[in-house]
C-alpha cells in the first residue's frame, strides 16, 4: 500500500517521476499530493456547437478538421486556428506562436475542449482552450468529466495539468490511510478534518463545502509547521548566551542623550525602553525596529550601539551600499560630535572610535580600518558587505544592526552574527523603512519580535504624490521639467531617478519592448534641453566610491558652493539612507518598472528639512493597465505598513524559511499572510504551548516528521535569520 513517504518512483513509475522531480523536485507521494490545484473548473455541460453563446464557459466534445498556421499581419510572430466539428457545427480554436500543435491537432482527432467562447472576424472561437486528447475515438464518461470539480494545477510545458492530474488520481487510489501529523487538541479545538480526507477532498472535492474544509485544514498544517519551527527557534535562541549590555553611569549615552538638540517622541522612548531591557539580558536580542521613512530609527540605533560600547563591547551597522554606508558614517559621526573622536589626539578619555569598512578602501585605509576593528579600538563599526569577509575580526561584537534587512540575504546576515565568537551571539537590531513582503512574512509569523514607530519628528514636511502619464499627455513632461526648474530657482534640490544606466540595446528592446528611459541618455536629453541652465549631477553604482561621495557632496552643499549641484540624476543608489534636507522634489521615470516599496523609499528621499516634498511617478503604462493601479496606491498614501500590505498581496511572502525574498518559491501554499491573519495568531498560540512543553516533540512524532518533511529543506535557514 500506498504511503505518503512512498517513491513517486514507486508510485508512479520511473519516467514520470524524473519528469515531476525535474520540473517541480517533487520526490515523494506527499510532495505530489502537497502540490495542491491552484483554481478548479466546473465545466458546462457539452453543448451542441451551433447554440453557444459568447461568453459562455463550455466544454465540448469535438474532432479536428483542420489546421492552419498563419503568419500575422500587424504584429511578429504566428497565430494557429485549428477548426473543431461535432458534426452538427464549427469552431474555431485560436492559439498564438504555438506551431508545435500541429503534431497533436491532427485532422480525426477528438478530444474534450474547454474554455470561455469569444468572436473574432464574425466566428466564435476558444483562444487557448484547456483540452485532453482522446486516442483511438475512445469514449469517456461525460457526467465524469462534467459533474465535478476539475483541478488545476501549477504545470509546465512538458508536465501539463491533465498529466499532473492523472499522477495524483493514481496515487490516491492506492493511497492507505494517512497518519494525522496535528494533535488531537489542535484538531478538535479548531474542528478541523483529518490529513487523509483532506489529501483527497482538495484534489477530488464533492461539493464546495468540502473543498473550504479541506483548505482550512491545509492551512493549519502549513501555519503550525513554520509557527513551530519558530518558536523552536525562539527557545534555541533563549537558551544562547549573550553578554549583558547596559550603559554606565556617565558614559556614553549618557553623554549622548545630553547633546542631542531634540527631545526623544514618546514612541522613540518606549522603543529604547523595550531595547535596553532586552540588551541587559543574558540571551541574545533579535528585535525588527520598522517605521516611517524620517521617524528616528537611527538615533534609537545609535542609543543601542552607545549602550554596547559602554559596557566594553562593538556594535556593528551592516549597510546595503556604499552611498548608505558612507551617509550613515557621516550622520552617526555628527549625532556623536566629540564623542566620536576616540583614539585622536585631544579626545576625550570617554570617546569611542567609529570606523568606516567598504570596499573601495586602499591599502592603507583598509589596514587601519581591520586594525582597529580587531583591537576594539573601534566601538562602532559601519560597513558594508565587506564586514562579511573572514579577515574582519571583531574585540568583542556584542550588538549587529541591519539597515534595510531585506537587501541582504540569510546567509550573509548569519555570516556576521557568528563573528562574535563561538560560545556566544550578539544581540540583533533589524531596521526597515518599508517591509517587504519576507519581512511582513516573518513579522506575522513570530521569527522577529517586533517595534514600531509611528511618529513622525516635529517640522517634518507632509509630500504629495502624482502620477504623471507621459504618453497620454506629452505636454505635462513639458510642465515636470518646468517645476524642476522653478524648485531650483527657489534655492531647492531636486532629484530626478531612472530604471537602467545606459540604453538597452536593440534585441533586448524588441523582446521587452520600449526601452527604458536610461540615466546618460536622460543626462543628455535634460542638460541640453530644458534644464540648460540648471547645474546637473549623475550618480550610480558604478562609479567609483571617490566620484559617489564627491557627487553627494555636492549634490547636499547645493548653493553653499561654487560647484554644487541642483539637479542630480540617478540610479536606486540613493534608495535609503541618503538625506539631503534642501531636497524638495523627486521625479522617478518608468516608475511602473519599480516595485512599491522602492517607489515608497525613494519617494522618502524628499521633505527630509522644513520644505513640503513633491513626488511625480512619470509613466507610459495605460490608463487602465496593473501597473497605474499599482502607481495610484502609492499616490494615494504615505502609509508605509499599508503599501507594504499591497505589496505583499501582489507578490506574495517570500519563502518564511528560506533564501527567496520574494514569492515565487514560498514555503506557504495555502496561507495567505493578511487574509489569514487570524489562523497565523492562533497557530502561533498553539504552537508555543507544545514547544513549552515539548520543545523537541519528542512525544508528537507525527507532528515531528510533518514538520521535518515541509521545511527540513528550509529550516537551516531559519536559524540564520
Amino acid at each position: 500500500m500506498t504511503s505518503l513517504e512512498t517513491s513517486l518512483v514507486d508510485a508512479i513509475g520511473a519516467k514520470t517521476a524524473k519528469l515531476l522531480e525535474t520540473e517541480f523536485g517533487m520526490k515523494s507521494v506527499e510532495d505530489l499530493l502537497r502540490h495542491y490545484p491552484r483554481r478548479y473548473e466546473q465545466r458546462g455541460a457539452l453543448t451542441n456547437l451551433n447554440s453557444l453563446t459568447i461568453g459562455d464557459h463550455v466544454t465540448v466534445q469535438a474532432e479536428v478538421v483542420t489546421f492552419k498556421s498563419l503568419k500575422n499581419q500587424s504584429k511578429p510572430g504566428t497565430r494557429q486556428e485549428v477548426v473543431i466539428s461535432d458534426g452538427t457545427g464549427q469552431l474555431t480554436l485560436m492559439f498564438f506562436n504555438q506551431h508545435w500543435r500541429d503534431k497533436e491537432l491532427l485532422p480525426g482527432t477528438r478530444g474534450l475542449f474547454a474554455g470561455q467562447i469569444s468572436v473574432f472576424n464574425n466566428k466564435r472561437q476558444l483562444t487557448h482552450p484547456d483540452y485532453e486528447l482522446l486516442g483511438d475515438f475512445a469514449t469517456v464518461s461525460v457526467d465524469e468529466y462534467v459533474d465535478k470539480f476539475l483541478p488545476v494545477y501549477a504545470a509546465t510545458k512538458k508536465v501539463p495539468t491533465w498529466n499532473i492530474a492523472k499522477c495524483v488520481d493514481a496515487v490516491l487510489a492506492k493511497l492507505g490511510e494517512v497518519e494525522d501529523s496535528l494533535p488531537d487538541s489542535v484538531r478538535n479545538d479548531h474542528q478541523l478534518l483529518g490529513l487523509d480526507e483532506s489529501l483527497r477532498a482538495i484534489h477530488k472535492p464533492a461539493s464546495t463545502e468540502q473543498l473550504e474544509l479541506a483548505r482550512t485544514r491545509l492551512k493549519w498544517d502549513e501555519a503550525l509547521a513554520l509557527q513551530i519551527v519558530l518558536a523552536q527557534q525562539r527557545y534555541e535562541e533563549a537558551q544562547w548566551p549573550a553578554i549583558p549590555r547596559t550603559p554606565k553611569p556617565q558614559g556614553l549615552l549618557e553623554s549622548f542623550d545630553s547633546l542631542l538638540p531634540f527631545t526623544l517622541t514618546q514612541g522613540q522612548f518606549e522603543v529604547a525602553e523595550t531595547i535596553a531591557g532586552e540588551l541587559a539580558a543574558g540571551h541574545p536580542m533579535h528585535r525588527l525596529l520598522q517605521g516611517e521613512v524620517g521617524s528616528g530609527k537611527t538615533v534609537i540605533a545609535v542609543r543601542a550601539m552607545l549602550t554596547v560600547v559602554d559596557s566594553g563591547g562593538q556594535a556593528a551597522l551592516l549597510a546595503p551600499t556604499e552611498v548608505l554606508a558612507m551617509q550613515h558614517y557621516r550622520a552617526i559621526t555628527n549625532l556623536l560630535g566629540p564623542l566620536a573622536q576616540g583614539g585622536e589626539l585631544g579626545a576625550s578619555a570617554g570617546a569611542t572610535g567609529v570606523t568606516l569598512l567598504t570596499g573601495s578602501l586602499n591599502t592603507a585605509q583598509r589596514r587601519k580600518a581591520l586594525l582597529d576593528i580587531t583591537s576594539g579600538q573601534a566601538g562602532i563599526v559601519i560597513g558594508t558587505h565587506a564586514l562579511l569577509e573572514d579577515r574582519v575580526e571583531f574585540f568583542d561584537l556584542g550588538l549587529v544592526v541591519i539597515d534595510e534587512q531585506h537587501r541582504f540575504g540569510v546567509e550573509q546576515r548569519a555570516t556576521l552574527v557568528s563573528k562574535s565568537g563561538a560560545d556566544r551571539r550578539p544581540h540583533v537590531l533589524v531596521m526597515t523603512a518599508t517591509p517587504i513582503p519576507r519581512t511582513v512574512a516573518m513579522t506575522a509569523f513570530g521569527a522577529l519580535d517586533v517595534s514600531t514607530l509611528t511618529e513622525l519628528p516635529k517640522g517634518r514636511q507632509p509630500i504629495t504624490t502624482h502620477v504623471v502619464a507621459a504618453a497620454e499627455k506629452p505636454a505635462h513632461m513639458q510642465r515636470v521639467w518646468e517645476r524642476v526648474c522653478e524648485e531650483v530657482a527657489q534655492g531647492h534640490q531636486v532629484y530626478v531617478v531612472v530604471p537602467r544606466i545606459v540604453s538597452q540595446q536593440d534585441k533586448e528592446a524588441e523582446v521587452k519592448g520600449r526601452p527604458a528611459v536610461a540615466l546618460e541618455d536622460l543626462f543628455d536629453e535634460l542638460t541640453s534641453g530644458p534644464l540648460a541652465n540648471v547645474r546637473v549631477g549623475a550618480l550610480h553604482g558604478q562609479m567609483s566610491s571617490t566620484d559617489k561621495d564627491d557627487m553627494m557632496t555636492r549634490f547636499t552643499a547645493g548653493n553653499s558652493i561654487p560647484d554644487g549641484i541642483d539637479v542630480l540624476i540617478s540610479t536606486t543608489v540613493i534608495e535609503v539612507g541618503v538625506d539631503v534636507p534642501n531636497a524638495s522634489t523627486m521625479i522617478i521615470m518608468d516608475a511602473d518598472r519599480f516595485g512599491i516599496s522602492q517607489l515608497h523609499q525613494l519617494r522618502g528621499r524628499v521633505g527630509r528639512g522644513s520644505l513640503p516634498g513633491l513626488c511625480l511617478l512619470v509613466t507610459e503604462a495605460g490608463a487602465f493597465s496593473s501597473s497605474r493601479e499599482r502607481l495610484a496606491a502609492v499616490a494615494s498614501t504615505t502609509d508605509g505598513f499599508e503599501l507594504a500590505a499591497l505589496d505583499l498581496e501582489q507578490r506574495r511572502e517570500g519563502d518564511v524559511l528560506g533564501r527567496n525574498q520574494s514569492g515565487v518559491h514560498s514555503s506557504l501554499k495555502l496561507v495567505s499572510i493578511i487574509a489569514d491573519s487570524d489562523l497565523l495568531e492562533e497557530a502561533r498560540n498553539q504552537a508555543e504551548e507544545i514547544v513549552s512543553a515539548d520543545p523537541t516533540l519528542a512525544n508528537q512524532p507525527a507532528l515531528a516528521r510533518a514538520i521535518a518533511a515541509l521545511v527540513a529543506s528550509r529550516a537551516e535557514y531559519v536559524k540564520k535569520s
